[in-house]
Protein backbone atom coordinates (compact mmCIF):
# COMPACT_ATOMS: atom_id res chain seq x y z
CA UNK A 1 0.00 0.00 0.00
CA UNK A 2 1.37 3.71 -0.86
CA UNK A 3 2.02 5.42 1.95
CA UNK A 4 -0.10 7.93 0.73
CA UNK A 5 -2.86 6.02 0.70
CA UNK A 6 -2.62 4.48 4.19
CA UNK A 7 -2.42 7.94 5.11
CA UNK A 8 -5.76 8.96 3.80
CA UNK A 9 -7.29 5.73 5.17
CA UNK A 10 -6.38 6.40 8.71
CA UNK A 11 -7.42 10.27 8.48
CA UNK A 12 -10.99 8.69 7.49
CA UNK A 13 -10.96 6.57 10.69
CA UNK A 14 -9.64 9.12 13.11
CA UNK A 15 -11.97 12.19 11.81
CA UNK A 16 -14.67 12.58 14.05
CA UNK A 17 -18.25 12.04 12.68
CA UNK A 18 -21.40 14.20 12.43
CA UNK A 19 -22.82 11.95 15.39
CA UNK A 20 -19.87 12.39 17.29
CA UNK A 21 -19.56 16.55 16.53
CA UNK A 22 -23.09 17.00 17.55
CA UNK A 23 -22.95 14.70 21.12
CA UNK A 24 -19.94 17.65 21.65
CA UNK A 25 -22.23 20.62 20.81
CA UNK A 26 -24.72 19.27 22.58
CA UNK A 27 -22.72 18.28 25.47
CA UNK A 28 -20.95 21.34 26.37
CA UNK A 29 -24.03 23.87 26.06
CA UNK A 30 -26.08 21.84 28.12
CA UNK A 31 -23.23 21.67 30.45
CA UNK A 32 -23.02 25.22 30.57
CA UNK A 33 -26.81 25.95 30.90
CA UNK A 34 -28.67 28.72 29.45
CA UNK A 35 -26.73 31.45 30.45
CA UNK A 36 -23.41 30.63 29.25
CA UNK A 37 -21.69 29.74 25.71
CA UNK A 38 -18.97 28.06 24.13
CA UNK A 39 -16.77 28.94 21.05
CA UNK A 40 -16.95 26.58 18.21
CA UNK A 41 -13.05 26.54 18.42
CA UNK A 42 -13.67 24.39 21.81
CA UNK A 43 -16.06 21.32 20.43
CA UNK A 44 -12.98 21.14 17.41
CA UNK A 45 -10.46 20.97 20.07
CA UNK A 46 -12.05 18.59 22.26
CA UNK A 47 -12.82 16.13 19.24
CA UNK A 48 -9.27 17.11 17.28
CA UNK A 49 -6.93 18.36 19.23
CA UNK A 50 -4.02 18.34 16.90
CA UNK A 51 -6.12 19.77 14.03
CA UNK A 52 -8.84 21.79 15.17
CA UNK A 53 -8.72 24.05 12.64
CA UNK A 54 -9.85 21.96 9.87
CA UNK A 55 -12.87 20.57 12.14
CA UNK A 56 -14.09 23.80 12.31
CA UNK A 57 -16.36 23.88 8.76
CA UNK A 58 -17.78 21.08 10.23
CA UNK A 59 -18.61 21.99 13.61
CA UNK A 60 -20.19 24.90 12.47
CA UNK A 61 -22.15 23.11 9.81
CA UNK A 62 -23.32 20.56 12.48
CA UNK A 63 -24.21 23.92 14.97
CA UNK A 64 -26.22 25.70 11.91
CA UNK A 65 -28.01 22.36 11.40
CA UNK A 66 -29.15 22.11 15.30
CA UNK A 67 -29.97 25.68 15.61
CA UNK A 68 -32.45 25.29 12.78
CA UNK A 69 -34.24 22.22 14.51
CA UNK A 70 -33.89 24.66 17.92
CA UNK A 71 -31.56 22.83 19.69
CA UNK A 72 -29.40 25.49 19.79
CA UNK A 73 -29.03 29.29 19.84
CA UNK A 74 -26.34 31.16 17.83
CA UNK A 75 -25.27 34.60 18.67
CA UNK A 76 -22.40 36.99 17.90
CA UNK A 77 -21.49 39.71 19.90
CA UNK A 78 -24.33 39.11 21.62
CA UNK A 79 -26.53 38.97 19.69
CA UNK A 80 -28.69 35.94 18.21
CA UNK A 81 -27.76 35.26 14.77
CA UNK A 82 -30.19 33.40 11.81
CA UNK A 83 -29.84 29.45 12.45
CA UNK A 84 -28.86 28.64 9.00
CA UNK A 85 -26.22 31.29 9.23
CA UNK A 86 -24.00 32.40 7.20
CA UNK A 87 -21.99 33.90 10.18
CA UNK A 88 -18.77 35.62 9.39
CA UNK A 89 -16.23 36.03 12.34
CA UNK A 90 -16.50 34.80 16.09
CA UNK A 91 -19.97 32.76 17.01
CA UNK A 92 -20.91 31.40 20.29
CA UNK A 93 -23.32 28.45 20.91
CA UNK A 94 -25.95 28.01 23.74
CA UNK A 95 -28.91 26.56 24.71
CA UNK A 96 -31.89 28.46 23.62
CA UNK A 97 -33.37 30.64 26.19
CA UNK A 98 -36.92 30.08 27.14
CA UNK A 99 -39.51 33.11 27.10
CA UNK A 100 -42.36 32.82 29.46
CA UNK A 101 -44.58 30.38 28.05
CA UNK A 102 -41.99 27.85 27.39
CA UNK A 103 -40.88 28.70 23.58
CA UNK A 104 -37.48 29.47 22.69
CA UNK A 105 -35.34 32.39 21.68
Amino acid sequence: MLPAENDFSRDLQTRPSEAQIETAILGIVTRRGPDSSACPSEIARQLQADDWRLLMPRVRQVAARLACAGHIRVTQRGRVQPPAGPWKGPIRLSLPQLKPGGLSV
